[in-house]
């Protein structure tokens, strides 16, 4: 069961990995380009409205895809001085409320999320330049908690522990 849930986790992260760099890569190659269309054809520009918008809208899904990566990485913003210099035993208990916190948040986020998301489908909005459906940009934070919720339960469940560094021992 454990060997099944690390098989899955590691494809979750790889998945999150390709988008999100993919999204970056795409969101420099478009504004390249618009910038160039702006300099060297201003005539041109307004054709190319829309790719203010679309990224927007990758940065949105870049920024949630990126949550549970770094939650899993202890690369959240975190205030972690107190917490550091707890003896053991409260140090775990402290990891426990703020994980199982995490949890019901990203949990109620998600739930939240759901609603909007199906609030403006029946709306049928349209973003502006693009033409695409704008429930779109409310499912990205909906899967990002999604997989918030799962590093954290990761976390419960003694999988995972980002205040875990390993020390670097230097070799000759």
């Amino acid at each position: 069961m454990r060997k099944l849930l690390g098989s899955l986790l590691a494809g979750i992260r790889i998945i999150e990995r390709i988008l999100i760099i993919s999204i970056n890569l795409i969101m420099v190659g478009l504004y390249t380009f618009n910038v160039l269309v702006r300099e060297t054809m201003p005539q041109y520009a307004s054709t190319f409205a829309w790719i203010d918008e679309a990224t927007r809208l990758l940065m949105v899904w870049a920024v949630f895809l990126a949550l549970g990566l770094a939650l899993e990485r202890g690369r959240q913003v975190a205030v972690t001085t107190l917490f550091e210099k707890l003896p053991e035993l409260p140090r775990k208990i402290v990891s426990v409320i703020i994980n199982l916190t995490g949890v019901v948040f990203s949990c109620y986020l998600v739930k939240l999320g759901i609603e909007l998301v199906k609030f403006v489908m029946r709306t049928g909005q349209l973003s502006p330049t693009l033409g695409l459906p704008m429930y779109w940009l409310y499912v990205a934070p909906t899967i990002g908690f999604s997989l918030l919720a799962l590093r954290y339960a990761l976390e419960l469940s003694g999988v995972n522990d980002r205040h875990f560094r390993p020390v670097l021992v230097a070799t000759k």
